[in-house]
């Protein structure tokens, strides 16, 4: 992503921007650029399309077999499901390779697809087909939790993240165009079978490129050492280890973080709205458009054109520092559009309006995944994710619910006002609070001082950020004593000016200066200050927790066996 300037607080004059389309085209240039970046991105792509194609012949066809309750029951269960699972199947992707996780659950999904094809093939009784189509959504959750986790270690700096998201949601756009699109070409000349074969082959088009990616040595804890790394944060924090205590740590992570409350309360509403959808535009094709539940492929379609929109202009504000108010942004264009057809019930309304949730869907996905990729320890981010995705899903499954009842007692034009209050509520009054978050992701003016810095070198660029905002500014005169040997160890201290003397005992060790470090020996050792710190000029310093140190360090190997380096060399002397 190219740097571009904005008002500067300093100067308190506005600078020019490149354009939109500029702007976005670097964004794009630069994501793929990186190999590994376009990878899953392009596994991501064939994925998705395919199963939209294949979502929309599920819901046509259970339409055919029970009309909208059959849909709106089965999207219920599914959603229900999908919730319930969801913390858990995520917190496999903190535990095991994120990138083996993807592969299985591509591998699986396409025997899980083939076997319904076959079942309808045989003319088997709905049930089966049912099932298996649920099993498929089971299998996304953790694919798409791993995605996510894994993107912050392919990027390389915090822009380059937020344009990968932008990337992945205008990729999803072009699957809400092109998946329903191509489902309802399909089944227009051939059958619900061909319809679940194409996804088949999708499904194994995203495992092959999926294997071909390289995860970075920064990300090797995330893949290789993510058991480890997930109970050294587990025991941190809760004090307990095991399967379900890891799992209920997203949920703690997201509680104890006012950001992460106020993410998961967005998702929530907006996939109220997104559940609802499935029902709603089934009626709207079948009661306003009068071309049956095959015109569900166009809303599809015409929400995927939104969408495309939408993306680009997500990707084009990646460097403008307005997560938060675009996020409230595009929540208020989930629910504000659905008003225009409670005023006029009309074909022209219906497309608009799904235009318009097409255009706020990537504003919402994109800033809500890179907020909380940049403010979650790496240790529990597929924990969260997988415990956003519960809520969210839960969320959906509700929508999807009362969605048909609503419209059977209040009528499609009132039962859409009341989907649509609660996201325009939390848009609206929440949109303080989204501004706060615009202000606490802004780039960390320390960021710098830890980035040279040998045993933070492995971290990803958006966990070293969040490590950032975490440091306390501390100033000792000159003959101030800073550490004293013996006691208790409970804090990283980085040197941003001046310098300090260690000694031991009476032995003087060394001085350092501006850009070092000292305090990890008693930290990583769980032992007392094995040395005396004092300050020979007056010294800034920069001041980490024990718990923010551990989190990021022992959560990654390699920067965890450069911290113990250090520590084994400064103990030797």
């Amino acid at each position: 992503m190219v740097e571009v300037t904005d008002v500067s607080p300093e100067a308190g004059e506005p600078a020019r921007r490149p354009g939109v389309l500029r702007e976005t085209g670097a964004s794009l240039r630069a994501v793929f650029a990186n190999r590994n970046l376009r990878r899953i991105e392009l596994a991501f792509a064939g994925s998705t399309i395919g199963d939209w194609a294949y979502g929309t012949a599920v819901a046509v066809w259970a339409y055919d077999v029970g009309g909208a309750q059959a849909v709106g029951i089965w999207l219920a269960i599914r959603y229900t499901l999908m919730a319930v699972t969801a913390p858990f199947s995520a917190a496999i992707a903190d535990r095991m390779s994120r990138k083996l996780l993807m592969v299985i659950a591509d591998l699986v999904r396409a025997v899980l697809v083939g076997a319904a094809a076959a079942c309808l093939f045989l003319g088997l009784p709905p049930a089966p087909v049912f099932v298996l189509a649920t099993m498929t959504a089971l299998l996304g959750t953790p694919f798409m939790v791993a995605q996510r986790s894994m993107l912050p270690t392919l990027a390389e700096r915090p822009e380059e993240l937020t344009a990968a998201n932008g990337v992945a949601s205008t990729i999803e756009s072009l699957a809400f165009f092109a998946g329903p699109a191509l489902g309802a070409f399909m089944l227009g000349f051939t059958t619900v079978q061909a319809v679940f074969l194409l996804n088949v082959a999708t499904f194994l088009w995203s495992m092959v490129l999926v294997l071909g990616v390289r995860v970075p040595a920064r990300g090797a804890a995330g893949a290789d050492d993510a058991t480890a790394s997930g109970k050294e944060y587990e025991e941190q924090h809760s004090g307990t280890v095991g399967f379900l205590a890891e799992t209920a740590e997203g949920f703690r992570t997201i509680a104890r973080d006012r950001g992460l409350v106020l993410v998961a309360l967005a998702a929530c509403v907006q996939t109220l709205v997104a559940g609802a959808a499935g029902v709603f535009m089934v009626v709207m094709a079948d009661d306003v458009l009068g071309t049956g539940p095959r015109g569900v492929g166009f809303l599809d379609s015409v929400f995927g054109v939104g969408s495309i929109i939408g993306g680009l202009v997500a990707i084009s504000r990646t460097s403008r520092g307005r997560l938060g108010t675009d996020l409230a942004l595009g929540l208020a264009l989930w629910s504000l559009p659905l008003l225009l057809v409670t005023g006029w019930v009309h074909p022209v309304t219906c497309f608009v309006a799904m235009a318009l949730l097409g255009l706020g869907n990537p504003l919402v996905d994109v800033n809500l995944d890179t907020v909380v990729q940049r403010i979650t320890p790496d240790a529990v981010l597929g924990r969260v994710f997988g415990s956003l995705e519960a809520c969210y899903i839960a969320a959906m499954a509700l929508g999807a619910f009362v969605t048909p009842f609503l419209i059977e007692w209040l009528g499609l034009r009132w039962a859409l006002l009341v989907i649509a209050l609660p996201a325009a509520a939390v848009a609206l009054l929440g949109l303080p609070e989204f501004r706060r978050l615009d202000t606490r992701l802004r780039r960390p003016e320390q960021l710098p001082l830890l980035q040279g810095i040998d045993i933070f070198a492995p971290l990803a660029p958006a966990t070293l950020e969040s490590l950032a905002r975490s440091l306390r500014e501390v100033r000792f005169p000159a003959g101030d004593t800073i550490v004293r040997e013996g006691a208790d160890s409970d804090r990283f201290f980085v040197i941003e000016s001046g310098s300090v003397e260690v000694t031991q005992g009476d032995r003087v060790l060394r001085q350092e200066g501006a850009g070092e470090y000292f305090g990890e020996i008693g930290l990583l050792r769980d032992v007392p200050r094995t040395a005396t710190i004092t300050a020979v000029t007056d010294t800034v310093v920069q001041v980490l927790s024990r718990e923010d140190f551990l989190a990021a360090v022992t959560g990654h190997r390699e920067a965890r066996l450069a911290a113990e380096t250090v520590a084994s060399r400064r103990l030797a002397v």
